[in-house]
């Protein structure tokens, strides 16, 4: 290696992963090796430059922890979590599209039944959100363990702020024998992804906000069916064109203003008055 130039450097690099025994792993790792010695060739990046990189990265790593992984932020804002969503999806166009998880998510929310409630005492507009879950040629399917997540009305998810029960505006559920579901909770406001660290930097350096338009977090798993993780976004929210982190779909945008009916009003005769209704169906693609 003692004849290194530029011209043979990214070659020899790929080389040194030729024994890399998992292929898929092999394959990743060249393009993205070459990938990256591409666009430093092509912008001439400095040493300066590479330093301040490296220091970015750290500062990543430093202020990450159990709670927090700035490093999927930066997926995140940068649109790499959306892009692997929208490659997911495009492998199943005739289910619900996919979006992103985000950082909030918490494993093993409370069970409830269909048609049970979130609100509790939080403060903020009641809706109800209710629909089916189907498969991609029609059928209902009984059973999915749906969870849902959301913010409260000061803007913050229970995992991250002290002052809310761990499991606030979190639940689990199975549709019911018909696919359906139905849930009460609050309507979900817009909310800014944290801007103290290197994703901060990121958007300011670039002109950008921090905001994300209102929406409810959705993960649906049913045997034989592909995981759907996905959101379902309020079109009404002012930064609906504009989310930080390129989650919105025009498939999984609805607005949050449907009046109920009359049979509904009496059928939710638990949900304070005025309440709105939020429909969506979610469709799943059998594996296979």
């Amino acid at each position: 290696m003692k004849d290194l130039t530029l011209d043979n450097m990214t070659d020899v690099v790929i080389s040194s992963i030729a024994d890399t025994e998992d292929p898929r792993l092999k394959e990743v790792l060249s393009i993205v090796i070459r990938k990256i010695h591409e666009a430093a060739i092509e912008v001439q990046i400095t040493h300066a430059e590479w330093e301040g990189l490296m220091n970015f990265l750290l500062a990543a790593g430093n202020i990450s922890d159990a709670q927090r992984n700035e490093f999927i932020l930066l997926s995140d804002l940068t649109g790499l979590t959306s892009l692997v969503d929208l490659i997911a999806s495009s492998s199943s166009p005739d289910a619900s599209e996919r979006s992103v998880l985000g950082p909030f998510y918490v494993p093993n929310a409370p069970m409830i039944e269909s048609g049970g409630d979130l609100i509790a005492d939080n403060e903020g507009d009641p809706v109800v959100a209710l629909g089916r879950v189907l498969s991609s040629t029609g059928e209902p399917i009984p059973g999915a363990m749906m969870e849902f997540w959301q913010n409260a009305a000061n803007g913050q998810y229970s995992n991250v702020d002290p002052t809310q029960d761990d499991n606030n505006l979190r639940c689990r559920m199975l549709s019911n024998d018909d696919g359906s579901y139905e849930v009460s909770t609050i309507r979900p406001i817009a909310y800014e992804v944290p801007d103290d660290g290197p994703g901060g930097e990121y958007m300011r350096a670039t002109g950008r906000h921090c905001w994300r338009p209102a929406h409810l977090h959705v993960r649906v798993h049913a045997d034989g069916y592909e995981d759907l993780v996905t959101e379902v976004f309020n079109t009404l929210d002012k930064y609906i064109e504009e989310d930080a982190v390129f989650g919105v779909r025009s498939s999984l945008a609805i607005p949050f203003n449907r009046e109920p009916t009359p049979d509904e009003q009496a059928r939710f005769s638990h949900v304070a008055s005025p309440f709105h209704m939020v429909d969506f169906d979610f469709v799943l693609q059998p594996l296979g």
